[in-house]
Parts: C-alpha cells; structure tokens; sequence
C-alpha cells in the first residue's frame, strides 16, 4: 500500500517536472556564453581549462626560483 502510494507520487512528480521544465531549446541557448564559433570555443576553452592546469606549476617555479 505504502510502495504504490510512493511509486504514485514519483511518477507524478518526474511527469510535472518534466512538464515543467522542457522547453524544447536549441543546445547550448541556456550556457554564458556563444558556442557559434567552434575556433573561438576552442581557445576559450584551451584558455580556461590551461590556466588552471598552469597555475600549480607558475607558483612552484616562482617559489623555487625565489631566494
């Protein structure tokens, strides 16, 4: 009785978000950005993603090379 009562309401619940919250857009329409150009994405992303990998080693080689 309970398991069926539990079952009911998740169905309902996943149906009306679903409902909700599908808007049918084109992918990528909800990001900050414009992924029109794939060049300028691709530096932006390279940009991004290698200055965080740089970092660590930047401030290690500052550090050592520091007196």
């Amino acid at each position: 009785m309970l398991g069926s009562r539990i079952s009911n309401f998740a169905r309902q619940f996943t149906t009306s978000a679903i409902r909700r919250g599908g808007h049918g857009g084109t992918p990528g329409e909800n990001l900050p950005f414009s992924i029109d150009n794939r060049f300028k994405v691709t530096a932006l992303f390279i940009l991004f993603f290698g200055s965080g990998l740089a970092a660590p080693f930047l401030v290690l080689r500052h550090q050592m090379l520091k007196k």
